[in-house]
């Protein structure tokens, strides 16, 4: 398997596993009554203070600008997890599937909440139990998608 193709079919995982993270996380919302998380936008808002950088638009639009930043920065971890790791397999690195699993499930982990903790946004040591059922369950999703997806492109392209 080439590289491209493997960064590629890798992102193609990463997007899927994004999905089921999503999935999980708005199951939990909706069965709890939860809000949605407003830690995503506070890291961009506090990434834009540090990097001195400035969202363009009155407050309101500036606001909404944020608002849709926040969970996309989301998307981009999870693809780019997905696309390091069928990047890996393209190279040789070829785990079992739950190896992969939980290889995607802490690389989601460490890219979500690592800048959130280094800027301050939220500090994981201040977590319950609740907290981090919460947050490990929807990345636990991710990573068994993740895995299975990348399994199938393997077994597709071994067929071939």
């Amino acid at each position: 398997m080439s590289l491209l193709r493997g960064f590629l079919g890798g992102a193609a995982a990463g997007a899927a596993g994004t999905t089921a993270l999503n999935a999980v996380s708005y199951l939990g919302m909706a069965l709890k009554g939860r809000p949605a998380s407003t830690t995503p936008q506070a890291t961009v808002e506090k990434l834009v203070d540090v990097a001195q950088l400035t969202i363009p638009g009155s407050d309101e639009v500036r606001k909404n600008r944020i608002a849709g930043i926040g969970p996309l920065t989301g998307v981009i971890v999870g693809v780019g997890v997905g696309a390091l790791l069928g990047l890996f397999r393209s190279a040789g690195w070829r785990p079992a599937p739950v190896v992969s699993g939980l290889a995607a499930t802490v690389g989601a982990l460490i890219g979500g909440n690592v800048p959130m903790t280094v800027l301050g946004v939220t500090d994981p040591r201040t977590w319950t139990a609740k907290d981090w059922a919460s947050d490990i369950a929807p990345h636990l999703a991710y990573g068994v998608v993740v895995a299975a997806t990348l399994w199938g492109f393997g077994r597709h392209a071994a067929s071939r």
